[in-house]
C-alpha cells in the first residue's frame, strides 16, 4: 500500500524531505502544506533582495514540488485550519519543517525600547512577507548592528545602500519608496569575538565594497589577532579569507562616499540606552583569552545611535500539539523521530530543518537533516491513516473552508510577479498582501 505523509512547511527543509521520500524505496505521496500562498520560505522571505544568485534554488526545489508524487497545499496553516491530530486520519505520517522565524534576544537592558528591532522581522518587510506591516520606522541616522554572520550583513546593506540602488531588485512600492526615504548615513556593526571568528561568508563580506555610495570601514580598534585565531583559520578556509579581507581594509583611506558601514570587533553590547525610545548603544570592550573566546575588560563605550538591530540568530517557535524545548528553541527529538516530554517517542511523528536542530548552517545543510530524518520515517512506518485519498483532504480543506493555494496557483502568481517586473525592466516585483497573492493565483 502507498504511504501518505504531510510535510508541513514549504521551505527548503520540507522540499528536501519531499525529494529523500519520493527517491526512497517505498511507494509514497507527499502533500506539503504551508501557511503562505507561496512555496520556498527563506529562499523567498529570509535572502536579501539585492541576492538573486541565491534564489536560484527556487528551480531545483520546484522541481520537486512539480513530480506526481508531492502535492502543495498552500495557505494552510496547522493550528489554525487544521491540528495535527486530524492529520493521522489523512496521513501515515507528518514530518514538520517549520524552520526558525523569530528572532532570538540579546537579554540586556533597553532591549524593549522602541529603536529595538530584531533582524528577522527586518527582513521580512523588505523581502514583503505578507504576515508584516506594510511599513518600518527609517528615521534613524545613525543605526547599530548587533552580530557578525550574512544576516547582519545583509541588513547593514540595505540599511547602507540608497533606495535608488534597490529598484533593480523584486521588492514592491512600499519597500522601495520607504528605503528611498530613510535618513541612514552610519550603520555600526559589532562583534563580541575577533575578526578571524566573523561568520560572513567571504562573497557576502566583500559584497559590501561594490556600492557606489557605501564604503567599508574597518576600525583598527579590537581588530586582533592572536595565535588561537591563527590555528582557526589554517583548519578553517572560509574564515582565512574573511580575516584576509578584513586586513586589506583596515586603516584604507577613505572615498569620501554618503554612506558608510563600520564594523567594530571585540566589542560585546551590554546595554541599549534610552528612556522612550533608544538614543544609544553602549558595549563593552572584550579581550582575547588564548582559547578562541573572549572575557570582559570592564571598559565601555556609548555609541550615539537612534536604532539597534539584533541578528545574533534566528528562533524556532512552539509548533501546535508538539511538545517543545523553549531553551533549545526546538522539538526533542531523537534524529528526527520526536519525543514526547518523558523522552517517548510519538508515532508517526518527525521533524526536519531548524526545528529539528536549531538554526545553524546555511540552506543546503538540511539535505542531510532530511535524509536522516526519512531513513527512519521510511524504515518505521506502516498505514495507519483511515482517509486515504487526495479527495478526502481536499474535501476536509473545503469544509473548513480554506483557500488552498496548489501549485498551480503559485506557478500563476510567479508568472504574475514575473509580469509586473517586466513592466518595469527587473526580473519580478513581488506581490506583498496575501489577498492579492491569492487573487493573482486564482
Amino acid at each position: 500500500m502507498t504511504l501518505r505523509v504531510a510535510i508541513i512547511g514549504g521551505g527548503p527543509a520540507g522540499i528536501y524531505a519531499a525529494d529523500q521520500l519520493i527517491k526512497s524505496d517505498v511507494d509514497v505521496t507527499v502533500d506539503i502544506l504551508e501557511r503562505l500562498p507561496a512555496p520556498f520560505g527563506l529562499v523567498r522571505y529570509g535572502v536579501a533582495p539585492d541576492h538573486p544568485r541565491i534564489k536560484e534554488i527556487v528551480k531545483a526545489l520546484q522541481r520537486v514540488l512539480s513530480h506526481d508524487a508531492v502535492r502543495l497545499l498552500g495557505n494552510v496553516d496547522l493550528g489554525t485550519d487544521l491540528k495535527l491530530e486530524e492529520l493521522r486520519e489523512f496521513y501515515d505520517a507528518v514530518i514538520v519543517a517549520t524552520g526558525a522565524r523569530a528572532d532570538r534576544e540579546l537579554g540586556i537592558p533597553g532591549e524593549d525600547l522602541p529603536g529595538s528591532f530584531g533582524a528577522a522581522d527586518f527582513v521580512s518587510w523588505y523581502d514583503a512577507h505578507p504576515d508584516v506591516p506594510r511599513t518600518w520606522p527609517l528615521d534613524a541616522r545613525h543605526v547599530a548592528v548587533v552580530g557578525v554572520g550574512n544576516v547582519a550583513l545583509d541588513v547593514a546593506r540595505v540599511l547602507a545602500k540608497t533606495g535608488e540602488e534597490m529598484l533593480t531588485t523584486d521588492v514592491p512600492a512600499h519597500v522601495h519608496e520607504a528605503l528611498v526615504a530613510k535618513r541612514a548615513t552610519d550603520v555600526h556593526v559589532f562583534a563580541r569575538r575577533g575578526p578571524a571568528y566573523a561568520k560572513f561568508s567571504p562573497l557576502e563580506l566583500r559584497e559590501l565594497a561594490h556600492s557606489p555610495n557605501v564604503e567599508v570601514v574597518v576600525h583598527p580598534e579590537g581588530f586582533e589577532v592572536d595565535a588561537a585565531s591563527m590555528q582557526h583559520i589554517a583548519t578553517n578556509k572560509q574564515a582565512k579569507m574573511v580575516l584576509d579581507t578584513l586586513a586589506n581594509w583596515v586603516g584604507r583611506d577613505l572615498e569620501g562616499k554618503a554612506h558608510r558601514i563600520h564594523l567594530h570587533f571585540l566589542e560585546q553590547p551590554v546595554a541599549l540606552l534610552g528612556d522612550s525610545a533608544v538614543t544609544g548603544l553602549r558595549t563593552e570592550r572584550t579581550r582575547l583569552v588564548g582559547d578562541g573566546s573572549v572575557e570582559g575588560t570592564g571598559e565601555t563605550t556609548d555609541w550615539d545611535v537612534q536604532a539597534v538591530y539584533r541578528a545574533v540568530g534566528y528562533r524556532s517557535t512552539a509548533i501546535a500539539d508538539l511538545p517543545f524545548d523553549d531553551r533549545a528553541a526546538v522539538v526533542p527529538n531523537d534524529g528526527g523521530r520526536v519525543l514526547d516530554l518523558d523522552g517517548q517517542r510519538i508515532p508517526g511523528t518527525y521533524v526536519t530543518g531548524w526545528i529539528k536542530r536549531g538554526p545553524v548552517g546555511l540552506i543546503g545543510h538540511t539535505k542531510s537533516d532530511a535524509a536522516e530524518t526519512v531513513a527512519h520515517l521510511v524504515a518505521e512506518t506502516t498505514p495507519t491513516a483511515t482517509s486515504r485519498t487526495t479527495a478526502d483532504v481536499d474535501a476536509f480543506l473545503v469544509e473548513r473552508g480554506v483557500d488552498v493555494a496548489d501549485l498551480d496557483h503559485w506557478l500563476r502568481l510567479d508568472a504574475h510577479e514575473v509580469t509586473l517586473g517586466q513592466a518595469q525592466g527587473r526580473a519580478r516585483v513581488k506581490v506583498a498582501s496575501r489577498e492579492e497573492m491569492l487573487a493573482a493565483g486564482r
